[in-house]
């Protein structure tokens, strides 16, 4: 298995891409994320508001910390997805509760480079990562 590069190191990438090579670089990442069980991807994990179909799934880890499962019918989307969890994956409810996701995210400008399609679900996406911490909290 392959090291998943930082968010700094991924987007020190992504700057120097055009816009297609920018698109393959998140179809890559989608592509990396954890296989999502058929199981799971059920109303109660599907995120409202994306134009795609996106399910993500938490599970708590052995030492407290969250871990996410997700997966999306769209290739960009899912790549979306990726990039939103290297935000916060594996953190403990606290911190992701806390995170500056979108300021994370902010140097990627991703209304700017993709569809507001591709893009309109990114907050859905967010929120519910939040919700779903603050229960664990």
């Amino acid at each position: 298995m392959t090291q998943t590069p930082s968010l700094s190191d991924l987007y020190d990438e992504y700057e120097f891409l055009d816009a297609d090579d920018r698109y393959r670089l998140l179809i890559d990442l989608g592509r990396a994320l954890e296989p999502m069980p058929d199981a799971l991807k059920t109303d109660a994990t599907l995120v409202r508001g994306c134009s795609a179909a996106v399910w993500v799934y938490p599970t708590m880890l052995d030492d407290g910390r969250l871990h996410f499962l997700a997966d999306s019918n769209a290739a960009i989307t899912k790549g979306i997805i990726a990039l939103v969890l290297m935000t916060v994956q594996d953190g403990a409810p606290r911190a992701i509760a806390d995170a500056d996701i979108e300021g994370a995210l902010a140097p990627f400008d991703l209304k700017n480079q993709l569809s507001s399609n591709r893009t309109q679900g990114i907050p859905n996406m967010i929120a519910l990562i939040r919700e779903t911490a603050a229960r664990y909290i």
